[in-house]
C-alpha cells in the first residue's frame, strides 16, 4: 500500500491471526472428507496432514495450513517450523519433535515414516509440519508413499519454500526480465554416496540459482559454479532466518561472498542465491519498513 492510501471510513477493524482462522474453522469437516475420498486405498480412520508451514512468519501459512494446525490432534514437527506457527495449535495438542539438523537428525526418515502410519492408524488427526513446502525439499514424496502404502487417508498441503520467501523479504526476485528468464532450485544436502549437484546445470547464464542448506560447503559451491562458466563477478546473496525477525542478508559475488559471510557469522538455516538479480536487493527492498498493520490502526 503506496504511504498516502487510506482506509475507506466503515472497514471493521482488522482481525487477529487466530481469529481468522477460527472464523474459518467451520470449513474444516468439508475439507477433511474430500481429502479422504481422495485417496486411491481404503482408508484408516485416522488422517495424516503433511502441512507447509513456510519459511518461518506465520502469516504466510495458508488458510487451510492454519486451520489444520488448530484442529489436530497430534503435530509431527521439524526443525525449521517456526515458534509463532505453533502457538496456533489446539491447547492439550501432542507435540512430536522429529527435526533435522546438519550432522544430527532426531529420527532417521524411515523412522519418521513408519511413525505416521502408526499415529494414522490410531484414528486421529495428525499434521506432518514441515518448514517450507512437504514437496520442495521436504521429503514429503518418501512420506506420501509410506501412507498409501499402509492405507492411510493423507493430504498434503502446499507452503511457501524458503526461496520464495527469502527472496520477497530480502528484495530479490527470483526471476525478471532483464535478468534472469529462469530458476532452479537444489539442494546441498543429499543421499551419503550420490553425486555431486550438476553445477554445468546451476551455473548457466542468465538464470538464477538457489541451493538449499549449502553454508557448510559455501566456498566449494561458490568456486565450482566459477568452475562450470558463471563469472566470479556474479552477484550471490545469503538470506539466513528468512522472513523472521531475525532475518539477515550479506551480498557479495561468487568470489567475495564466502569471506563476507564468514565475517558476518552467516549460520544455518541459510539460502544462497546467484544471479544478475541479486544486484537488484538494494533497490527493491521491501517498502514501507512499518508493518501494515500499523498503517490499519491510523
Amino acid at each position: 500500500m503506496p504511504p498516502s492510501a487510506s482506509i475507506p471510513s466503515g472497514m471493521p477493524a482488522p482481525v487477529t491471526l487466530r481469529s481468522l482462522f477460527e472464523l474459518l474453522g467451520g470449513r474444516m469437516d468439508e475439507g477433511l472428507q474430500a481429502g479422504r475420498s481422495a485417496v486411491r486405498a481404503k482408508p484408516s480412520a485416522g488422517h495424516v496432514a503433511l502441512v507447509g508451514a513456510g519459511p518461518g512468519d506465520p502469516e504466510l501459512l495458508t488458510l487451510r495450513a492454519a486451520r489444520l494446525i488448530g484442529q489436530a490432534r497430534v503435530l509431527v514437527v521439524d526443525h525449521l517450523v517456526s515458534d509463532g506457527v505453533l502457538e496456533l495449535a489446539r491447547p492439550g495438542a501432542e507435540l512430536i519433535y522429529v527435526g533435522k539438523e546438519s550432522g544430527h537428525h532426531t529420527l532417521p526418515q524411515e523412522e519418521i515414516n513408519a511413525l505416521l502410519v502408526r499415529l494414522g492408524r490410531e484414528g486421529r488427526l495428525v499434521v506432518r509440519l514441515k518448514g517450507g513446502d512437504p514437496y520442495i525439499f521436504g521429503r514429503g514424496g518418501e512420506e506420501v508413499e509410506a501412507l498409501i502404502e499402509a492405507g492411510i487417508s493423507f493430504e498434503v498441503v502446499p507452503g511457501i519454500t524458503a526461496a520464495c520467501g527469502a527472496s520477497a523479504y530480502a528484495g530479490i526476485p527470483l526471476t525478471h526480465r532483464d535478468h534472469a528468464r529462469s530458476v532452479v532450485f537444489a539442494t546441498g544436502h543429499r543421499r551419503a554416496g550420490q553425486d555431486a549437484l550438476d553445477w554445468s546445470v546451476l551455473a548457466r547464464p542468465q538464470q538464477t540459482a538457489v541451493i538449499y542448506m549449502g553454508v557448510g560447503q559455501l566456498a566449494a559451491h561458490c568456486a565450482s559454479l566459477i568452475d562450470h562458466g558463471r563469472g566470479a563477478a556474479t552477484p550471490a546473496a545469503l538470506v539466513e532466518n528468512a522472513t523472521s525477525p531475525r532475518q539477515r542478508v550479506v551480498t557479495g559475488t561468487l568470489e567475495t561472498l564466502p569471506a563476507i559471510a564468514a565475517q558476518a557469522g552467516i549460520r544455518p538455516p541459510a539460502l544462497l542465491i546467484v544471479g544478475e538479480v541479486v544486484s537488484l536487493a538494494g533497490r527493491l527492498q521491501p517498502f514501507p519498513a512499518q508493518p501494515a498493520e500499523a498503517v490499519l490502526a491510523d
